[in-house]
């Protein structure tokens, strides 16, 4: 991102996340706050997405990793799970309507630039600010996320619940892997939620094309992707660091899980979302 402006990757993905509720009526998750942070005009500038296949493709890809994370944290809270940590959070809208606000020990996590937008954002949509949420601005590549999160009263050994969206390809391997060392090595239960894509050499033709499209117009706004990851090397490494249970959703699956018996040419390469747990003896 540009120095001194928020994330404009950020701004899109909330606008996907807008579009969603609006092309697809919110059919795979429901978010009634998605509009509204956007501001008045959002409603017609979505819109405008109706008729773009590629749009449509990373709009989908959006709504079904926000729907699964939110899936995942709800059945963390059910097991127990006090405390959620939103990583490079943006403009997203959980902590401001779930239904365990008052059961959650909240945490968003952003470069200083982008919360302080979003606070903006807000304020002027009329959107509350939880009582349980705390604003933790970090910015991932040059300062620590335990410090961080120490300071705005994170309890490292409760059990803990993390959402890391649309940020991990845009982050250097050590950030990445500096910050799933510390949630595995956490002193209480933990998982988090991530999406990534394999590198861009396992793509069909079709796919790659829409990456390297996609890709460019990341790195023209100055948030160029990164880090790719092979699956299967990616799974012996997140045991490695201490997690024991992994969830991998290729986009077969994907599109199994969220479009079930609809045809699909969906492989196994391209956009996945993991979900990575590490359990205490009980």
């Amino acid at each position: 991102m540009q120095p001194g402006k928020p994330s404009q990757t950020a701004l899109t993905a909330a606008t996907h996340r807008a579009a969603h509720q609006v092309l697809e009526q919110g059919r795979i998750f429901c978010d009634p706050l998605a509009l509204a942070i956007l501001g008045q005009e959002a409603e017609a500038s979505v819109r405008a997405l109706a008729d773009d296949p590629a749009r449509r493709r990373m709009r989908i890809f959006i709504a079904a990793r926000t729907r699964f994370a939110e899936d995942a944290l709800n059945s963390a809270v059910e097991q127990g799970v006090r405390q959620m940590v939103v990583l490079g959070a943006g403009l997203d809208t959980l902590a401001y309507r779930t239904r365990f606000a008052d059961r959650l020990r909240m945490f968003e996590v952003d470069h200083p630039s982008t919360q302080t937008w979003k606070t903006e954002r807000l304020s002027e949509a009329k959107i509350p600010i939880p009582a349980t949420l705390t604003y933790c601005p970090i910015d991932f590549e040059r300062q620590s996320l335990g410090s961080g999160l120490a300071a705005a009263g994170f309890d490292p050994n409760a059990a803990a619940f993390f959402s890391w969206l649309g940020v991990v390809p845009y982050l250097s391997g050590i950030a990445i892997w500096s910050t799933l060392a510390f949630i595995a090595g956490l002193g209480g239960e933990a998982q988090v939620v991530f999406d990534y894509s394999n590198p861009p050499d396992q793509l069909s033709a079709d796919a790659r094309a829409s990456h390297d499209i996609r890709a460019a117009q990341v790195g023209r706004d100055g948030e160029a992707w990164i880090t790719h990851f092979d699956s299967a090397a990616l799974r012996v490494d997140l045991l490695s660091v201490g997690f024991s249970e992994i969830e991998d959703l290729s986009p077969k699956a994907i599109a199994a899980r969220y479009f079930p018996g609809r045809p699909t040419t969906a492989g196994d390469y391209g956009g996945h979302i993991c979900r990575a747990a590490r359990y205490t003896a009980s």
